[in-house]
């Protein structure tokens, strides 16, 4: 049990809601899995910030969706090399130890290259 933390890259729409949406075929072709974590909290707690900016209401953000959009991930890289990701605890989250920051580094690379292929990035986490 624990934290574990997935990006997929999915086609872009614009009459999906930002949040709490169903991700189809999460294994497939058309949704593959660019990246994933295993207990990063800090990582998870910014994007539960993210989550909750754009409307969504579920107090546990878990196993609920975010689309994280160019804006989102530079706003991210921001935080990273400033380390400023935000101090984040729950159950079996485990702990950031700091080292996961070239793997951070290296899933917004991924999604930029998502990006220029006209997709979207969807965030889920289920603990």
């Amino acid at each position: 049990m624990g934290l574990d933390m997935y990006a997929h890259s999915m086609p872009k729409d614009d009459n999906r809601p930002p949040v709490d949406f169903e991700v189809e075929g999460l294994h497939l072709d058309h949704t593959p899995r660019i990246h994933y974590w295993r207990k990063h909290p800090n990582l998870h707690g910014w994007m539960a910030g993210r989550y909750y900016e754009k409307g969504g209401t579920d107090d546990d953000f878990n196993v609920n969706t975010v689309e994280l959009t160019p804006e989102d991930i530079d706003e991210l890289e921001r935080t990273i090399l400033e380390n400023r990701l935000p101090d984040t605890s729950g159950f079996f989250f485990g702990a950031t130890t700091g080292e996961e920051r070239d793997d951070d580094l290296e899933f917004i690379r991924k999604c930029r290259e998502e990006f220029a292929k006209g997709r979207t990035i969807a965030y889920y986490a289920w603990w």
